[in-house]
């Protein structure tokens, strides 16, 4: 940290340094023009980089003046906060405006007053300290700000997604569902449900252990993902071995189709399951329902009529695909 004092006579020079060094202010450089102190300021000089805290500067100076200095001193970004005192003979009320619009902070008038001087460069100093502290503040608050974000952003994540599986949980596939059952209404669209659950999974979690078990729960999720090619088709564990499907803009002939991939799929992964009484690999049941236009049923509905589709595939022996017809008659529902 260091006070720079930029005067084009050498006895004005001296006077302040002497002046200020007798306040205990040792870190002083003077400078003879306004050239010097861009050189100071952008690291040129033999000084190398300095902070600088304070800057006292004369108006008259040849070549380029003081109010031309400031002006090009404020300009660089990291000379904002240093404030800049003009030290001048003048007291005319236009020189004294253009100082204070060019960036300068205070002035003192030649010939100096030493008790003036040493109160006015207090104040200064006083406040370039408290804007730094105040700024660095800032940047903690900022900082603070963005771990809250993230911290927000990780519990969001970890509340609508699965953490074992990374795909939809629960809570995110119920709203998603009564928001797709909005948006099939307001278009006009059909909309299909496809629940599925692993094949004797309780045995195969017996058989294998649990993070056997766990690793076949991330596999039937991965498989889905990958099976499912439209970006609205939405995969969701709904709890335990149970995953759903959303198959927005979906009728009962595509949604078969895809049901019949995602079994197919599961079943061509080919993990061993020596205790299934279907097959001696991890098999999932499926059942699935569509909404079509003109039909009110809500996400209840949906959940239940897949589900009695998923429990008739399970009856009939397990690793197929059934389908739930709803109730209600399109033809005599209003949009």
């Amino acid at each position: 940290m260091a006070i720079a004092i930029v005067d084009d006579t050498l006895f004005s020079l001296e006077v302040l340094k002497a002046s200020l060094r007798a306040a205990g202010y040792y870190d002083i450089i003077t400078l003879s023009s306004a050239k010097e102190l861009y050189q100071l300021v952008e690291g040129q000089s033999e000084l190398g980089i300095v902070e600088l805290d304070l800057i006292l500067m004369d108006i008259v100076m040849p070549e380029i003046s003081g109010i031309e200095a400031c002006q090009s001193i404020k300009k660089r970004s990291w000379l904002v906060d240093v404030p800049v005192i003009m030290v001048t003979s003048r007291t005319d009320t236009n020189d004294l405006q253009l100082a204070f619009s060019a960036g300068a902070m205070d002035y003192i008038k030649k010939p100096l007053d030493n008790v003036e001087l040493l109160a006015r460069v207090r104040s200064a100093l006083k406040l370039k300290h408290e804007t730094a502290r105040r700024k660095a503040r800032e940047l903690e608050l900022i900082e603070v700000t963005r771990q809250l974000q993230a911290a927000n952003e990780k519990l969001q994540s970890l509340s609508f997604f699965d953490g074992l599986t990374g795909i939809a949980n629960r809570r995110n596939f119920d709203q998603r569902l009564m928001q797709e059952i909005k948006r099939s209404r307001r278009e006009g669209m059909p909309l299909s449900l496809i629940m599925l659950d692993i094949d004797y999974f309780k045995a195969f979690n017996d058989t294998y252990g649990h993070l056997k078990g766990d690793d076949c729960l991330i596999l039937v999720a991965s498989l889905l993902v990958k099976a499912l090619k439209r970006p609205g088709d939405f995969p969701a564990r709904y709890g335990g071995e149970e995953f759903a499907v959303i198959l927005p803009n979906t009728d009962d002939i595509g949604a078969a189709v895809i049901a019949e991939e995602l079994r197919t799929s599961i079943e061509r992964a080919d993990v061993e399951h020596v205790n299934s009484l279907c097959a001696g690999r991890v098999t999932v049941s499926l059942g699935m329902v569509t909404k079509f236009p003109g039909q009110e049923e809500t996400s209840e509905d949906l959940i239940r009529a897949a589900d009695r589709a998923l429990y008739r595939s399970k009856n009939d022996g397990r690793n197929r695909v059934s389908e739930e017809r709803l109730h209600s008659n399109p033809s005599n529902c209003i949009l």
